[in-house]
C-alpha cells in the first residue's frame, strides 16, 4: 500500500471517530449538527484521479451513515462534495499550482484556503440537510440548519488545518 493511502484511511479514522463520539452530539437549535466528513475529500490533491476521488467520497459517507443511522443522507453528500471538488480547487487556486498540489492555507494561501472550505462545507451541508428535510415545509430551519451546521464544521475545518503539523 502507498503511503498516501495509508495517511488517507489514518486521516479518514480520525476525522470520522470525532465526528461520530463528538461531533454527532453537538445539536443547535436542537436541529443543526456540524458534519466535518467533508474534510478527508476536500484534502485531495489537485489532478487526482476522478474515479478515486468518487470512491473516496463515496466510502467516507458510508462509513458515516452506517454509524451515524443517516440512511445515505452522508453518502450522497460525500460523493456529490466528491465530484465537484475538481472545480472548487480549480475556482480557488493559482492557475500556475503545481498538478499534485494538495489543499492547505501553506499551498493555497489562507484567503483561498477559506473560501474554497468554506464553499465545500456549504455546498455538503446544503445537500446533507435538504435530503434530511426532503420538504420545503419547513424551508426556514431547514435553511438554518445548512448554514450553521456549515459554518460550524467550516470553523473546525479551520482550526485543524491551522493546528496541522503537516508541510502539505
Amino acid at each position: 500500500m502507498s503511503r498516501a493511502i495509508i495517511h488517507r484511511l489514518w486521516k479518514l479514522l480520525v476525522v470520522l471517530l470525532l465526528q461520530l463520539i463528538i461531533l454527532n452530539h453537538v445539536h443547535v437549535l436542537t436541529y443543526a449538527t456540524p458534519v466535518i466528513i467533508a474534510y478527508v475529500t476536500m484534502n485531495f490533491q489537485r489532478g487526482a484521479s476522478r474515479l478515486g476521488l468518487l470512491l473516496w467520497g463515496f466510502v467516507t459517507g458510508l462509513l458515516y451513515d452506517v454509524f451515524s443511522n443517516t440512511m445515505g443522507l452522508g453518502m450522497c453528500s460525500a460523493t456529490l462534495l466528491a465530484m465537484m471538488q475538481p472545480l472548487l480547487l480549480s475556482l480557488f487556486t493559482p492557475r500556475d499550482a503545481a498538478d499534485d498540489m494538495v489543499p492547505s492555507m501553506r499551498t493555497m494561501g489562507t484567503h483561498r484556503y477559506i473560501l474554497y472550505a468554506f464553499f465545500s462545507m456549504l455546498i455538503f451541508h446544503a445537500v446533507f440537510y435538504a435530503l434530511d428535510a426532503f420538504t420545503l415545509s419547513n424551508w426556514t430551519l431547514t435553511l438554518m440548519a445548512m448554514g450553521i451546521g456549515g459554518l460550524m464544521a467550516f470553523i473546525i475545518v479551520v482550526f485543524a488545518q491551522i493546528l496541522s503539523p503537516s508541510k502539505n
